[in-house]
């Protein structure tokens, strides 16, 4: 890692966070349940968490597994990890439990953290903890006896969360994040967007993303600013808090849902400096409606989970509808032959490859997939394609690696290909995404019945929902009499996303 941190006193990013987060009294959360936190009143919760944790037997080292409802006290958790020296793994709320039964034995958490209702549902050699949304559960109730102790003294390199990623040859993988990675990023993205201790960021995010769990909150707590603080996005009341915020930070399902809003106005915006975009790719034509409509252009980025932020359209500049802009501080994005990994001239479509003190440590016990998605000299392969234009904005292409991204959501095609293909009357599938102006891509199944089989769409996709998070279900099966393929025999998805492109568009 680059020595970015040079010039800081803090030994990690929890330090970090305690000398720069401006004024320890200030409102930091605004809840929608009416509750309101200081810095302090929640730095005291993180602590008392990591003392609970250690309670329990939680070593500096050890993963702490959490799937709950977004709450403050969720986030606590993430920094109690910090300040001990433990590794924060969230994982989906929309996971089933036989999802999360990967996760439990892929990591081997110490620790398992979940929700009371589903408390019942986990057989796992874990301790388990219940949290709920509004500051209730066996973790709040240990916490209240414990006495805070000193901070752990991790450093840049030590890991802090490992984020599970899908990928496209096997399950999915966990990345492991460092305080360094985090620290770096939150550092370039405050630098970048210009926050300050007056921002007020509507976060309306879930927070076991990196999205909303990281870019968002790193951000605030770095500047010193306050957030309002929502357990989902809801137009209605987005529209209502736009007078008390200065940011908003959302995936492009928020800005299709506002554009459908009559109180989005010009007027109503007046208030806000900056309304930013990513997870999943903004249509350019939201990108021109929501100028048309409020005067503001949303500012689009680029980011992974293995790599945090790496790309974002100017703060002062021109923000181009259909492009990521330019790389961030200390970060270099390359594009290039995917074979040679040469650099490719502007307007020539190639390999995304990124380097920074942002980039991943690696996936979590997979040493061989680590190495395969690193170049020699330090890159990670992203597996997206892209081009440069002459002055410099990058704009995604396309992915390489057989990827949906659905609301800002990695789905990895084979999981729900081996369910499809094992129901009855099914010969064979293929699941593609597609674009669609809320999710940016629906996950969609096309599906060759057996000889005289007669498939129902909303039956498969009714059972399909037992057995899978919503966000992966596919929203349509389109039943064909066989798939096309090349003449390897290969599945020709590329043919299938451009012959149902138009699918979801509207009529």
């Amino acid at each position: 890692m680059s020595q970015w941190h040079s010039g800081l006193q803090a030994r990690n990013f929890a330090e970090l966070i305690a000398q720069s987060g401006g004024n320890h009294d200030r409102l930091l959360f605004q809840c929608d349940d009416g509750r309101q936190f200081t810095f302090a009143q929640f730095w005291q919760i993180a602590g008392r968490f990591a003392a609970t944790l250690r309670g329990l037997g939680a070593k500096p080292g050890d993963r702490i597994a959490v799937q709950v409802d977004k709450s403050v006290e969720a986030l606590a958790v993430f920094w109690a990890c910090a300040r001990s020296g433990m590794v924060f793994l969230p994982l989906n709320s929309a996971y089933t439990a036989a999802e999360v039964a990967y996760f439990l034995v892929d990591a081997t958490p110490t620790v398992f953290i979940t929700t009371p209702q589903r408390q019942n549902e986990f057989a796992t050699t874990a301790k388990i903890l219940t949290l709920d949304d509004v500051g209730g559960g066996s973790l709040v109730e240990l916490s209240q006896k414990c006495e805070i102790a000193p901070d752990h003294p991790s450093n840049w390199d030590d890991l802090v969360a490992i984020l599970y990623t899908s990928g496209t040859t096997g399950r999915s993988k966990g990345a492991m994040l460092s305080h360094g990675n985090l620290a770096s990023n939150s550092l370039a993205l405050v630098e970048t967007w210009k926050f300050t201790p007056a921002d007020v960021l509507i976060h309306a995010l879930p927070v076991y993303h990196t999205h909303g769990l990281f870019t968002a909150t790193n951000t605030v707590l770095l500047s010193g600013g306050t957030m309002l603080f929502r357990r989902k996005f809801d137009a209605d009341d987005v529209i209502d808090l736009l007078p008390q915020a200065t940011t908003l930070m959302g995936v492009p399902t928020f800005y299709t849902r506002l554009l459908q809003h009559n109180g989005l106005t010009n007027a109503a915006t007046a208030h806000m400096r900056l309304f930013i975009s990513g997870s999943a790719p903004l249509l350019s034509e939201t990108h021109r409606a929501f100028t048309e409509r409020t005067g503001h252009n949303i500012l689009e980025r680029y980011g992974m989970t293995e790599t945090s932020m790496n790309t974002s359209n100017p703060y002062i500049g021109e923000r181009r509808p259909g492009t990521v802009g330019m790389a961030l501080p200390n970060i270099s994005v390359r594009v290039v032959d995917a074979v040679t990994h040469a650099p490719l001239p502007p307007e020539t479509d190639g390999m995304i490859e990124i380097k920074g003190p942002n980039l991943f440590c690696g996936y979590w016990q997979n040493p061989a997939k680590t190495q395969e998605d690193m170049t020699g000299d330090g890159y990670f392969i992203s597996g997206d394609v892209g081009r440069y234009s002459e002055d410099g904005y990058l704009t995604i292409t396309g992915r390489a690696k057989d990827l949906v991204i659905t609301g800002g959501f990695n789905v990895y095609p084979k999981e729900i290909e081996l369910l499809i293909d094992a129901m009855p009357g099914v010969l064979e599938s293929a699941v593609i995404g597609l674009p669609h102006a809320d999710f940016g891509e629906a996950v969609t199944a096309i599906v060759v019945a057996k000889f005289g089989s007669d498939l129902n769409e909303a039956a498969m996709i009714a059972a399909l929902k037992n057995q899978l998070a919503s966000f992966k279900c596919p929203k349509r099966i389109v039943i064909l009499p066989d798939l096309p393929r090349n003449a390897m025999g290969k599945v020709q998805k590329a043919l299938l996303r451009q012959t149902y492109a138009e699918l979801y568009r509207p009529v």
